[in-house]
């Protein structure tokens, strides 16, 4: 499945509409960030959002995703299609979060090794702040990598509402949150809540 081309396919029916991203974002109860991330190829609408999709820009699920009009009789594969979309989806969001938490198990011992050394083995205080200063820094750097990552992958699901909201870098960093929950305001509902972390539809059940 090519995202780019559903991308593209995307923004060229938004602006055949004369709708911007924001526009089309309220249509859908999601957030402009969302309608960008598809545009630019890095991510495809979930089953709720193509169904909409369909709605606003009068095209049948399967044009939306071969990612362009159909105007002879071809064979349907939709079927295929979304089974496709689906596993593409739930094997690159598990390479992800896979990453993910492999950066920040290793920024952690490298953090806690750092410290141990700079308390046990080193007598020097002057050494001692620098090697706790650099292991403080060699867990904060990951942290901020592997939270793009965290980002990259689903979306934060609204306490109240239901809206799936992909906040951007900034927001996230900025959010309080307990493990992989954040306190974000909804698009739609303008409501903020604990937003729990989804990667794929089984975790919303």
């Amino acid at each position: 499945m090519n995202y780019n081309k559903i991308g593209e396919f995307i923004a060229t029916e938004r602006k055949a509409k004369n709708l911007t991203q924001v526009k089309l974002a309220e249509k859908l109860f999601i957030s402009e960030k969302t309608i960008s991330k598809w545009e630019n190829g890095n991510g495809v609408p979930d089953a709720k959002s193509l169904t909409l999709l369909c709605e606003v820009f009068n095209v049948s699920l399967n044009e939306l995703l071969s990612g362009e009009r159909i105007k002879n009789n071809k064979t349907n594969n939709t079927e295929q299609l979304l089974l496709d979309m689906a596993k593409e989806i739930k094997d690159k969001n598990k390479v992800i979060f896979t990453c993910m938490c492999v950066i920040m198990a290793v920024s952690i011992v490298a953090m806690f090794g750092g410290m141990l050394m700079a308390a046990y083995l080193i007598n020097n205080e002057v050494i001692k702040l620098i090697i706790v200063i650099a292991s403080a820094v060699v867990f904060l750097i990951p942290c901020f990598y592997a939270l793009k990552l965290e980002v990259s992958v689903g979306a934060y699901k609204c306490k109240k509402c239901g809206t799936e909201i992909i906040p951007t870098y900034t927001e996230a960093l900025s959010a309080m949150h307990l493990g992989f929950t954040r306190y974000l305001k909804c698009p739609h509902c303008k409501k903020r809540t604990w937003c729990k972390k989804v990667i794929n539809k089984k975790e919303e059940q």
